[in-house]
């Protein structure tokens, strides 16, 4: 396993769609509650993880996505309010390429299009959801029915029109994004979801977890109930992430400290509870150029990157930390 030290604390992960060694990293310091941010782009070599850029922001950085039309573009959201699109080509230091301010509270999640590759969305604590260009000033269009915070927002893998929400109001929402009214709204959980994706290989299916530390499995032409329910997790679950290279394997991170891998094409679906992060695992993501190879960041200010099957024996074991259950950060000042 290979790590590197980040400073601050690492919020989210993402490998690079054009380069199978390059992976983003959004972080914040203490705890993203007040102060600065930084976004890493970090090589990932065979035997180390080297820094190739940094960027540093007035504000703590929530999330991250690579542009999936310029291989150099790098959007993060930021504690302000704002979007940053960074060129990667540019040294370090220097300032983004754009910059949106339209959310007026913590942007928590952007996800760029997978199929309509010059569009991205996003998910804001200020309950909406926008969607933008980098090539516009401002943002394409506003979705507004979610009742509480917005945690994470994804493009359908197959569908150029349409994304996902999930939000603290314990629903999951389906949008097409030439409409301002949701096509679906399913009550996911009984507790604030946290977290989706969508399976890449059925665009009919979704991924949620939640703070009732429970992940569910959704058709949703079949929103009445979960298809399956996955159990693990002795907190809150706090991202999800599908495999690219197989329909059955999806990973999770939580609040207690440990990374989850599951297959569902098995009797015992979990297939590895790891613990090698000593804090909340906030960030995850499987590299779609290398089969198995994972990244996972933490509040214990670790990016960490290994290859399923090799994966050290003390690594394996099943670990728990005696956390408080609420995922809920303190206000912000």
């Amino acid at each position: 396993m290979k790590r590197f030290k980040t400073n601050f604390n690492g919020y989210s992960v993402e490998f690079s769609p054009f380069e199978e060694q390059r992976l983003a990293c959004a972080t914040s310091q203490h705890f993203g509650i007040i102060g600065n941010g930084r976004q890493y782009v970090l090589d990932v070599l065979e035997r180390d993880i080297v820094p190739y850029r940094v960027y540093d922001t007035r504000d703590g950085l929530y999330d991250c996505t690579w542009s999936e039309e310029n291989e150099n573009h790098l959007a993060s959201a930021s504690g302000d309010g704002s979007i940053k699109i960074w060129d990667t080509m540019a040294p370090s230091g220097e300032r983004p390429l754009r910059s949106f301010q339209e959310h007026t509270k913590e942007v928590y999640s952007i996800d760029w299009n997978l199929v309509s590759k010059e569009m991205f969305v996003s998910g804001s604590w200020d309950l909406s959801i926008k969607t933008w260009s980098p090539r516009a000033d401002m943002s394409i269009r506003t979705f507004k029915e979610h009742r509480y915070c917005i945690y994470s927002t994804v493009w359908s893998p197959r569908n150029p029109y349409h994304f996902a929400s999930v939000s603290g109001d314990t629903s999951l929402k389906i949008w097409d994004h030439r409409d301002n009214r949701s096509l679906n709204t399913i009550k996911a959980h009984d507790n604030e979801v946290l977290t989706c994706d969508w399976n890449k290989y059925n665009e009919k299916e979704i991924i949620t977890g939640s703070v009732d530390k429970t992940i569910r499995i959704w058709d949703i032409r079949l929103p009445d109930r979960p298809t399956s329910i996955l159990r693990g997790h002795s907190y809150a679950v706090r991202r999800l992430k599908c495999s690219p290279h197989s329909d059955a394997m999806l990973a999770s991170s939580s609040y207690d400290m440990s990374v989850i891998i599951w297959d569902r094409s098995r009797e015992d679906p979990m297939l590895l509870k790891m613990d090698h992060h000593t804090e909340f695992v906030v960030g995850l993501d499987w590299n779609m150029f290398i089969d198995g190879q994972m990244a996972s960041c933490s509040w214990d200010e670790q990016i960490c990157v290994w290859n399923l099957g090799r994966v050290p024996p003390q690594q394996q074991q099943q670990f728990h930390h005696p956390l408080p259950p609420h995922h809920q950060m303190p206000p912000r000042p």
